[in-house]
């Protein structure tokens, strides 16, 4: 019933637009159509925005202002008057169309086969949402908290993540002033700042920061218990992190885990106007793991509902259909690199990244590659733009003997309508290759479009 609402939420909103655009208001001061003599002219209407103001310092918004921002930023114009809080939300809901097809052999159990693909067509995704709730403590210092009120895998509202960021001394303490002029503290339970994908990505119901609908094929989007320490000067960032590792909270089999560690360095700068270059490399290092989440921490699922599945496979149980999860779940030791070029009306984003690990039970490491190149073109004050992705993923899953490989070509584009709200259009086509006959994705691919319409605020 929740999903629903949602839904429904979204249709509204979605069909007043054109009827609040026709209704210019009725400015001839009676009820018959003439004009009222006896009326004073009326004054010049203000500019009234369409999007929410901005009260939190340092925050980057949910909505179309936060394109083309990574880190929270760290120079802030908004002027600190005591304590604030304030809330927003996020939901989306698309129309799939896609085929899939594979060329796996039977494999019977219980006189089912487990390879055979389950049939599907066109028809609407549940909606998925979100809910933040932001807070002002002191200047310079706020609190933020994320919720998923309903997601694919994780149906029930649950709390994917709360945190403090500290970009000012608490202390009217001068050295200390100095140094928090420079430096940014973040601590708690947060999405660890591994590459900058996960800037652009859609994180369950706000799908505003990603061109196109589906994310990249090896995920690497978690959340965990820790703490980041920024050093930002002119074009220079530093960070060095700390985390359990893990999604989840742990203090049970000790001799099963170790702390996490994560670093990013990168330079960002916007020379000119119509020119900005960014490059960032970061890395994540964990020796051992009870259940290591870097690229399975997405509890949302994949935006490809019921793809490369069997009879059997529910909207649940198989939420990340389409992606490819290495496996490492004791072990990970990973680097990415990211270039970010915008010349004008032109974006590229790059992902090329390496990762190597091992499940509980595997002796040695496996490696995974994988690159990604995007393309995005904007126009009318970046209101409309057309994309295009390639993305690639090769390695070695746990008990294979050779190199599996995906590769996923995404063109689409989008329109925003409002700051605030936003339709996408995606065609999308992904295969799987050299996978054994005994794999269900052996010969696997799917194909077709996507509709996606997203608003947050």
């Amino acid at each position: 019933m929740k999903r629903n609402l949602i839904g429904i939420i979204a249709a509204s909103a979605l069909l007043a637009l054109p009827l609040a655009a026709q209704d210019g208001g009725n400015t001839t001061g009676g009820t018959s159509g003439k004009p009222d003599s006896s009326a004073k002219p009326a004054a010049p209407a203000a500019t009234i925005s369409r999007a929410p103001g901005i009260e939190i310092q340092h925050i980057r918004p949910v909505d179309q202002r936060g394109l083309g921002m990574f880190e929270a930023p760290k120079k802030d114009t908004v002027t600190y008057t005591g304590f604030k809080l304030s809330w927003g939300g996020a939901f989306t809901q698309q129309f799939q169309g896609i085929n899939h097809e594979n060329t796996a052999a039977p494999k019977i159990v219980n006189n089912v086969d487990q390879n055979q693909l389950m049939r599907i067509g066109g028809g609407f995704n549940n909606a998925v949402a979100n809910m933040y709730l932001n807070a002002q403590l002191a200047p310079g210092i706020r609190v933020q908290m994320t919720s998923y009120l309903s997601a694919r895998h994780h149906q029930e509202t649950w709390v994917k993540d709360g945190y403090i960021l500290i970009d000012q001394s608490p202390l009217e303490f001068k050295p200390l002033q100095d140094l928090m002029k420079y430096v940014t503290l973040r601590v708690g339970h947060f999405e660890v700042n591994y590459g900058d994908a996960h800037f652009r990505r859609t994180d369950n119901g706000n799908a505003m920061y990603n061109p196109l609908v589906g994310n990249l094929l090896m995920d690497a989007f978690t959340t965990e218990i820790g703490a980041e320490v920024y050093v930002r000067t002119g074009p220079w960032l530093a960070m060095a992190g700390a985390t359990g590792g893990e999604t989840r909270g742990q203090v049970t089999v000790p001799e099963k885990r170790s702390p996490g560690f994560l670093g990013k360095v990168g330079f960002d700068k916007e020379f000119t106007e119509n020119l900005r270059f960014r490059l960032t490399g970061s890395m994540f290092a964990q020796a051992k793991a009870n259940n290591n989440s870097l690229f399975t921490g997405d509890r949302a699922g994949s935006r490809y509902y019921q793809i490369m599945v069997n009879t059997a496979g529910t909207e649940k149980d198989s939420a990340w259909t389409g992606n490819v999860q290495p496996g490492f779940q004791s072990e990970t030791r990973s680097w990415v690199i990211n270039p970010f070029v915008k010349f004008g009306a032109l974006e590229f984003f790059g992902n090329i990244e390496q990762a190597k690990g091992r499940a509980r039970t595997e002796p040695e490491n496996r490696k995974w590659t994988q690159n990604a190149y995007e393309l995005t073109y904007r126009l009318f004050n970046d209101n409309l733009y057309v994309a295009g992705r390639y993305n690639t993923a090769e390695g070695l899953l746990k008990g294979y003997t050779d190199d599996v490989k995906i590769e996923r070509t995404q063109f689409g584009g989008g329109w925003f309508l409002t700051p605030n709200v936003l339709g996408k259009l995606e065609y999308v086509n992904q295969q799987y290759k050299n996978f054994p006959t005994t794999d269900i994705r052996n010969g696997g691919k799917f194909r077709g479009w996507m509709l996606e319409g997203v608003v947050a605020f």
